[in-house]
């Protein structure tokens, strides 16, 4: 599937490629910024909720689930690739209930360079469906998918310092 919109975050880590893989493979550990009440969130939180894979395999669904304004959110995804040490990507399943976003696709990619890797983190999108939605994401969508993108990229980075 092809998404309208794209944002991405390339940092430098001191850790090899599989360290650093298995870091990110965690699904919990990466989305744990979205878990804390946020002002890019609006004082909003996601929790999450894992199938047996716990978000390890190709197939493995995660489920999100939270507010943003008062506004119940939900989401699915499913772990299209999982490449250990070098890429791994999942994206939405079915119609998610998110205003700033609409279906996207995310993942990272690895590139080994000796005792050091190179990350980059990656968001595809599309605006949501609905006409408030549509509204909201022209102003909010870039903010919130670079900070989601450099959010995952920078927290990797401070972990191996």
């Amino acid at each position: 599937m092809t998404y309208s919109h794209a944002d991405e975050a390339t940092v430098e880590v001191r850790a090899p490629a599989q360290e650093l893989f298995d870091h990110l493979d965690d699904q919990a550990r990466l989305g744990a910024h979205m878990e804390k009440p946020s002002m890019m969130m609006m004082g909003g939180a996601m929790t999450y909720e894992f199938d047996e894979a716990k978000g390890l395999a190709v197939g493995s669904v995660i489920k999100m689930g939270g507010s943003f304004l008062g506004i119940k959110l939900h989401v699915e995804e499913v772990v299209t690739e999982h490449i250990p040490p070098r890429r791994k990507t999942w994206e939405t399943r079915g119609w998610p209930r998110i205003l700033i976003i609409g279906g996207y696709r995310m993942g990272f990619e690895i590139t080994p360079s000796g005792e050091r890797s190179n990350l980059r983190v990656f968001i595809e999108y599309d605006h949501p469906p609905t006409l408030i939605g549509r509204i909201l994401a022209v102003v909010f969508a870039p903010m919130y998918a670079r900070w989601c993108v450099s959010r995952i990229a920078n927290d990797a980075a401070r972990r191996f310092p």
